[in-house]
């Protein structure tokens, strides 16, 4: 079984910046196919973030994020991060991470295996 942690969150104020972690224990984040970060706000269904296929680096990102946040490629196996820069109060969540056996379907939270329980951002403005 593996465990995925997020750390990082926090207040932060807008146009700011923070960067998120998910480290993996019990299982390499190679060993799955597609690494993703997905939001959820208060009374709002769970948004797609961000994606990367292990294998290829490519990267996918929500049309909300696009330009402020990216995902870089991990250099070891064990921890993925989001970096989240120009922040806005609208960015306000619980950020999870998720991983997949899939490559295709990204941007769907049913297409990912394992989820961690998530960390707080909020953006004040």
């Amino acid at each position: 079984q593996v465990n995925l942690v997020e750390s990082g969150g926090g207040l932060v104020q807008s146009g700011g910046s923070l960067r998120l972690s998910c480290a993996a224990s019990g299982r390499y984040f190679s060993s799955y196919r597609m690494v993703g970060w997905f939001r959820q706000a208060p009374g709002k269904e769970r948004e797609f973030v961000a994606a990367i296929i292990w294998s290829t680096g490519t990267t996918y990102y929500g049309d909300p994020v696009k330009g402020r946040f990216t995902l870089p490629r991990p250099n070891a196996s064990y921890t993925v991060y989001l970096q989240m820069n120009h922040l806005k109060p609208e960015d306000t969540a619980v950020y999870y991470c998720a991983a997949s056996r899939y490559t295709n379907g990204y941007g769907l939270a049913i297409r990912y295996d394992d989820w961690g329980q998530g960390t707080q951002v909020t953006v004040s403005s």
